[in-house]
């Protein structure tokens, strides 16, 4: 049987599995489901259409499931999903999708969100990734797999960062950010290869020895990707696909930065939108 303090609100309609704890002062909305051994701390209010998995804490002041912060929501029936073993600390946002960005903001298994992350409409958190104090998601954003966005890092609408890379604290990150790599600084500029991530996950050391060497060859002046020694990023790509010798991890890089740079403003994500973004107002 659920463990439901008397000072709890839960509306009609709200379906939570037997073995929840919720702790005093939560609110849960008509459309919440709340899946086995998930906890609600204290002072959690859970709104929207918003689905939790099993096994997540959730603690005090953390709002889930609110609108969008978006001038073109309109009521639509939308989602936000949560996965399983999520840590959800203090005073975390998250807000349901739009029909615009496909209804649904999604986060996956296994995550630690710190506390105060903002994460807007239609925003896509994979599994494992850790996210720290005071990180704000722009609509749209992804989270690939196994990232790290350091404290008060500020992430750019439509913006993906891929799988195992890590982002600095308090970095304005206005483009893509490519698998496997450091990036840091206003405005952020990719500073290296993210080996300690690599290591931890047992990369072996011949695919380590061609991320680096990809690293050289495409940010070897710690600057953004645009010319080096007279080469463009397409001409370098090039000469990284023709020396990668198929190895999995190159070519998960090659794929990305091929995104990247197919996107709008080094966005891939933008090439997915939908709306007229020059006359349709866009949060």
């Amino acid at each position: 049987m659920s463990d439901i303090h008397p000072t709890t609100v839960i509306e009609p309609g709200a379906q939570i599995a037997h073995d929840c704890h919720i702790g005093p002062f939560c609110y849960v909305g008509r459309n919440v489901t709340i899946g086995p051994g998930t906890r609600l701390l204290n002072h959690v209010s859970i709104h929207g259409r918003t689905t939790l998995g099993s096994a997540n804490v959730v603690w005090p002041g953390a709002v889930l499931g609110g609108d969008p912060q978006d001038l073109k929501f309109h009521g639509e029936d939308t989602q936000l999903v949560i996965g399983d073993n999520n840590q959800i600390r203090e005073a975390v946002t998250m807000h349901i999708g739009t029909e615009n960005g496909g209804g649904v903001t999604r986060v996956g298994n296994n995550n630690l969100i710190m506390i105060e992350v903002h994460v807007a409409h239609d925003s896509l958190i994979g599994n494992n990734c850790v996210i720290s104090n005071a990180v704000l998601l722009g609509g749209h954003v992804e989270i690939e797999d196994h990232a790290s966005i350091g404290g008060a890092a500020a992430i750019h609408h439509y913006v993906t960062i891929g799988a195992y890379a890590f982002v600095g604290g308090m970095s304005r990150v206005t483009q893509d950010v490519p698998t496997f790599m450091i990036l840091e600084g206003s405005p952020a500029r990719v500073r290296g290869l993210n080996r300690i991530a690599l290591m931890r996950h047992q990369v072996p050391e011949p695919s380590m020895a061609r991320l680096k060497d990809a690293y050289r060859l495409l940010y070897r002046n710690h600057d953004e990707p645009a010319s080096t020694n007279g080469l463009s990023l397409t001409e370098r790509l090039a000469e990284l696909e023709a020396n990668s010798d198929n190895d999995p991890y190159v070519t998960r890089l090659i794929q990305f930065m091929h995104n990247m740079c197919d996107g709008i403003h080094g966005r891939h994500r933008e090439t997915l939108r939908t709306d007229n973004r020059f006359t349709n107002p866009v949060k």
